[in-house]
């Protein structure tokens, strides 16, 4: 007996692996919450921390958190755009590299980036004027919202000629346990720059992911992919019509989350539960004798005699 309780119990590497599936898919804003659960079902402090740093680090990217920089100048998301190394990331508006702590989910230290992580003046310019444009955008549609693009492909390209790739990353979250529910938003926007075609092509991904826990527990997780294509213009010109690229198609994707709500009860709901049995055919609550077992149950008891 006592051989196969042994036998039974978890190594623990397995029960690493299982605390960071807790950890990996923790709600919006609440890894802590399961981590601070998950250390006190493991109570042991090494293995709560070899899971803690191999899950942070992947959530963090994977949920776009934002993160206030030490020296208060901004935020930076934690991306793996950004990523310079396993707790580097760039902030390309202000030139900066935050060094993150992912299990504390705070920036540590700052630095100025370095010529190298940055983009060469001429992708520069394309790459500052889109994020002025998508600022605007951003604080009048996202009251909490983070924004930041970045140079992901061709940052050395000097000149007209050559082309190269921007990503858009949109971040908000709105949490709000005290009320059981936690809710966030996300898109990526990758941009590349067809010098050789005259055209701009624009691919976007968004997701929304929301969780309310009163009574209960219901998720969502909803996800939308779109294309678009412009001109290859100025900068000034590109970042106009990308943000206006990148309004049109959040609003649709909104304008569709919010129309499907309403039909939720009216048609969501509903096909949840058959509305026939598999006979086809309605039971008949009002003559139920017709049935073989209620008679033979009936006749059992002497019921209607």
């Amino acid at each position: 007996m006592a051989e196969e309780e042994e036998d039974s119990e978890l190594s623990d590497k397995h029960k690493v692996e299982i605390a960071k599936w807790f950890l990996l898919n923790s709600p919006p804003g609440e890894i802590k919450y399961v981590a601070k659960d998950v250390k006190s079902i493991l109570n042991n402090d090494d293995l709560y921390n070899e899971a803690a740093s191999e899950a942070f680090p992947f959530y963090n990217k994977s949920h776009l958190i934002s993160i206030q920089m030490a020296n208060r100048s901004g935020d930076v998301l934690v991306t793996s755009f950004g990523e310079l190394d396993g707790d580097a990331f760039l902030e390309p508006r202000t030139a900066q590299v935050a060094i993150v702590d992912h299990v504390k989910q705070v920036c540590t230290d700052v630095r100025p980036a370095t010529d190298e992580e940055l983009a060469t003046p001429y992708v520069e310019e394309f790459r500052c004027n889109l994020d002025i444009e998508l600022l605007k955008y951003v604080e009048e549609a996202y009251p909490k919202g983070v924004c930041s693009v970045y140079c992901i492909n061709g940052k050395d390209v000097e000149a007209p000629g050559s082309n190269f790739e921007l990503a858009v990353v949109i971040s908000a979250a709105r949490h709000s346990p005290q009320n059981f529910c936690n809710g966030s938003w996300s898109s990526v926007w990758n941009i590349e720059f067809k010098y050789d075609q005259q055209a701009v092509e624009v691919k976007g991904k968004m997701q929304v992911g929301a969780h309310y826990f009163e009574e209960g527990n219901v998720q969502l997780d909803a996800k939308h992919e779109c294309k678009d294509t412009i001109l290859f213009q100025t900068p000034e010109e590109c970042a106009v019509a990308i943000t206006t690229i990148i309004r049109h198609h959040e609003a649709e994707y909104f304008a569709s989350l919010e129309a499907s709500y309403l039909n939720l009860s009216d048609s969501t709901f509903k096909d949840l539960r058959r509305k026939l049995p598999v006979t086809r055919t309605l039971f008949p609550w009002n003559n139920t004798l017709q049935f073989s077992l209620t008679r033979d149950i009936s006749k059992e008891l002497g019921i209607g005699k």
